[in-house]
């Protein structure tokens, strides 16, 4: 149950009722104070935090700086899931009880959202091995809950009496039991029995499992986030008009019909998963095979003797384009067949380049592709870094877009002045086309009908709003 340590998905999502962070997001993934009331930029790779001083762990002692720096330097010197959110944290001073300064080796844009991982007791670990197994079956808490046993095939959760937050401290739930299966086709059929209350899954065919009725469910954008980079660097990708043409005449709801059974979301946008920086105007450029070939004439392009062409210069461009794909991820590959259907339908000749796992990852380490179908677990940030920063992996740069990125990564604690930034960008990024956006997967929440309450889940937690839950029998 030590969440530092455990890389199981549905320990994370518990351990937001037993560990609080220095920072957490709400329902928007917008950062909130949480154990850190107060923080601050103070340079460029330094940070002040000001602790609460009302927070006790269940012992009754206080959590305090060393606490946090105790956190922090376990995450530098064992592998965690939590690990690379303080990769680029050199140091930790503590100033006094509630004061830490974290100093960092690099300028990381949007730091702060990277100090949402669960704090642990320095003094339950004092003087013992962190790894310890019967030590981790039921670590100190400092949230809503503690873990009162951890025995067998249940661990029981009561409501913390220590703890500090008076909105929740009153919440209606006193007990929780977490059953522990050995795979998830159990818990789907203790699910359907009635024997648990809530579950989450990213399975696309649970209904297979536990039927369609008898229960509730939450479904929400998940962080895998499946794209195409055109390399503007190319010198037929470095056309605007041929990157127009490609995003118009690829089918997205065909993909994800054919692929995922429909039951991806479509996708315009890296922060279009509901992150509170960015706000779809669904002006993203739609299929439209017609208006792709439209693009192309009206820069002079021609369709002839099978192809797109073009006369610069006493010389005949064609318009033949390739596009990497990982051969040992099936969905991928499938994908890539339709979206090169969907460009031959067009006369746009598309060449497959399908490699094994490692080579694909050179081609995107090198950026020596023309196109690349990839996909990226999105963080929770507003940070674009990856998709228009420097060394970015469409190789797309304009002296707009450097002034633009550089300007939002030095806004500090301006919410406003963030979405504006976001808002110029993502015009940019649609109407240029340097990313063609496909969809996101797709989480689900399961509940049963004896759960009652407003079910809100996201990415980052399940339990927004959990001490209006109650259970009814």
């Amino acid at each position: 149950m030590n969440p530092l340590l455990s890389n199981n998905r549905n320990v994370q999502e518990i351990s937001r009722l037993l560990y609080e962070p220095l920072l957490t997001l709400g329902e928007n993934y917008e950062l909130q104070p949480n154990l850190a009331k107060e923080w601050s930029k103070t340079g460029d790779t330094s940070y002040i935090l000001k602790l609460r001083d009302d927070v006790k762990w269940q012992d009754g002692s206080k959590v305090t700086a060393n606490d946090v720096q105790f956190t922090i330097d376990r995450l530098k010197d064992t592998p965690s899931i939590y690990s690379y959110q303080v990769i680029h944290v050199i140091g930790v001073d503590v100033i006094d009880e509630y004061t830490i300064r974290i100093n960092l080796d690099t300028v990381v844009p949007f730091f702060e959202y990277n100090l949402i991982f669960p704090i642990l007791s320095k003094n339950n670990y004092l003087n013992q091995d962190f790894t310890n197994a019967e030590l981790n079956k039921m670590p100190w808490s400092n949230s809503m809950y503690k873990i009162v046993s951890n025995e067998g095939s249940t661990i029981t959760l009561k409501k913390n009496e220590n703890y500090w937050n008076k909105a929740q401290k009153d919440a209606k739930i006193e007990t929780i039991i977490i059953n522990l299966y050995s795979s998830m086709g159990e818990a789907y059929n203790s699910f359907k029995l009635g024997n648990v209350d809530i579950i989450s899954t990213q399975n696309l065919n649970v209904e297979e499992y536990i039927g369609t009725m008898g229960y509730q469910k939450k479904e929400y954008k998940g962080r895998e986030f499946d794209f195409i980079a055109m390399n503007c660097t190319d010198s037929l990708l470095s056309r605007s008009e041929v990157r127009k043409a490609v995003s118009y005449a690829i089918d997205k709801s065909g993909v994800m019909s054919s692929v995922y059974g429909g039951k991806y979301y479509m996708a315009e946008f890296p922060l279009d998963y509901g992150n509170w920086s960015y706000t779809s105007n669904n002006s993203s450029i739609g299929y439209n095979p017609d208006q792709a070939k439209q693009v192309l004439m009206d820069q002079g392009w021609q369709y002839k003797y099978g192809t797109w062409q073009k006369v610069e210069n006493y010389r005949t461009i064609r318009l033949n384009l390739e596009m990497v794909v990982n051969s040992e991820n099936a969905s991928q590959v499938a994908a890539s067949e339709i979206i090169k259907s969907n460009l031959e339908n067009i006369g746009i000749k598309l060449k497959l380049v399908k490699v094994n796992a490692k080579q694909y990852n050179n081609y995107l380490t090198n950026k020596n592709y023309m196109m690349i179908l990839t996909g990226i677990n999105i963080g929770m940030s507003p940070d674009l870094s990856t998709y228009l920063g420097d060394n970015n992996l469409a190789n797309y740069h304009t002296q707009e877009v450097t002034t633009l990125m550089s300007e939002l990564n030095n806004i500090t604690n301006n919410n406003e002045a963030v979405k504006e930034k976001i808002t110029q960008l993502a015009e940019i990024y649609i109407n240029e086309i340097p990313y063609i956006s496909l969809y996101f997967n797709k989480n689900t929440v399961l509940y049963s009908n004896n759960l009652m309450g407003e079910i809100k889940p996201n990415n980052y937690s399940l339990f927004y709003g959990i001490e209006n839950w109650y259970r009814h029998n």
